[in-house]
């Protein structure tokens, strides 16, 4: 992920172009002799990598997931348990995926659905306990929203993240600095609005019952 500081192996530079090739072109619009000359091999030459256009993709999607669940989870264990701190933590770990990793969202929303069942369910499962991290801590922040609504707010926050490959090219936005940290406000902005007393789905009582432990409920 963009966390990352060492050297990409070569398994990883075929990986990150491939995604960058299937997001502009589409899966079947791409060749494997066109993602080996991205990387500076013979396409053949990725059948020692990879089995196949289907391997990548697979590992592309179940492997972006997977790392959001851990370093969720890696946040969440570094917490020290101060609730709000972790949620912005949260917001920071996934803007970060969201700005500097835009062809696996693309690829996400575009291709999902070409995994194998077993892949695909995967993907889904590893993305639940995603989201319920996220529901724990916005439930502790704001005990009065009622479970499926702080649900609903987390999928609607990973919404408007996850909108940064639409967001148009380089020099029509505000630097990177700037973008994550207006992405920030907002999401904190959506989960506040979310939890206000009187907004559809909370109670309007700080002591609603459940505002403990909800995750994987």
């Amino acid at each position: 992920m963009a966390t990352r500081t060492d050297a990409p192996t070569r398994r990883e530079q075929i990986l990150r172009e491939a995604a960058r090739l299937f997001a502009e072109r589409g899966f079947h619009g791409v060749g494997v002799d066109e993602i080996g000359a991205a990387v500076g091999i013979s396409g053949p030459g990725l059948y020692r990598h990879f089995a196949g256009k289907d391997a990548m993709l697979a590992e592309l999607l179940v492997g972006i997931s997977e790392q959001l669940l851990t370093g969720g989870k890696r946040r969440v264990a570094e917490s020290g348990g101060d609730p709000e701190a972790l949620l912005d933590s949260l917001i920071e770990g996934h803007i970060d995926f969201a700005l500097d990793d835009r062809p696996l969202i693309t690829l996400h929303d575009r291709e999902l659905d070409r995994l194998r069942d077993s892949d695909r369910k995967l993907v889904r499962q590893l993305q639940r306990q995603y989201v319920e991290l996220w529901v724990e801590v916005v439930r502790r922040i704001h005990p009065a929203l009622a479970e499926p609504s702080a649900r609903s707010a987390v999928h609607s926050v990973f919404g408007l993240l996850n909108s940064t490959p639409h967001l148009g090219r380089s020099g029509s936005l505000p630097g990177r600095a700037g973008t994550a940290e207006l992405l920030h406000r907002m999401a904190r902005g959506a989960f506040a609005a979310a939890g206000a007393p009187g907004a559809n789905g909370a109670t309007g009582s700080a002591g609603a019952e459940g505002a403990g432990g909800v995750a994987g409920a």
